[in-house]
């Protein structure tokens, strides 16, 4: 989605009544954005997940427990559509390692997931004079 596909949903649930001004712009306010609210409605894409972290994933091999861990990161992306990072101290991926990722992966490994999840956010996230697509 671009920031006119965001201008013209926001404008059809205005005019259909489903959220009128206010509504409008408190999901804004509590989502960080409409970007961000209709991606936790809607999730992201499996595929997208996957693909989102494939950079991550690029040229390492992982044991068993840093397979499910990332399976839990996709899980979560694909009903969610965006993941705090601090999320990865608590469970479900804190019943896989008590320590998240720290007991998994290198602290470089850490920086890097950290930065591809706040890539993943940062993708729903249009200005208003951007034309970025976000889905």
């Amino acid at each position: 989605m671009t920031a006119t596909d965001l201008d013209e949903l926001e404008r059809i649930l205005s005019e259909s009544g489903f959220g009128g001004p206010e509504e409008i712009a408190r999901a804004k306010q509590v989502s960080n954005g409409l970007g961000l609210f209709v991606r936790s409605l809607i999730g992201l894409d499996r595929e997208a997940a996957k693909q989102s972290l494939a950079t991550f994933l690029a040229g390492k091999t992982l044991t068993a427990n840093q397979i499910e861990f990332i399976n839990l990161i996709i899980n979560h992306l694909t009903e969610h559509g965006a993941m705090d990072v601090a999320l990865l101290y608590e469970s479900p991926f804190t019943d896989l390692t008590p320590q998240g990722p720290d007991g998994l992966f290198t602290s470089t490994q850490i920086d890097e997931l950290i930065v591809t999840l706040e890539r993943i956010t940062a993708t729903a996230l249009v200005p208003p004079y951007s034309q970025q697509i976000i889905a």
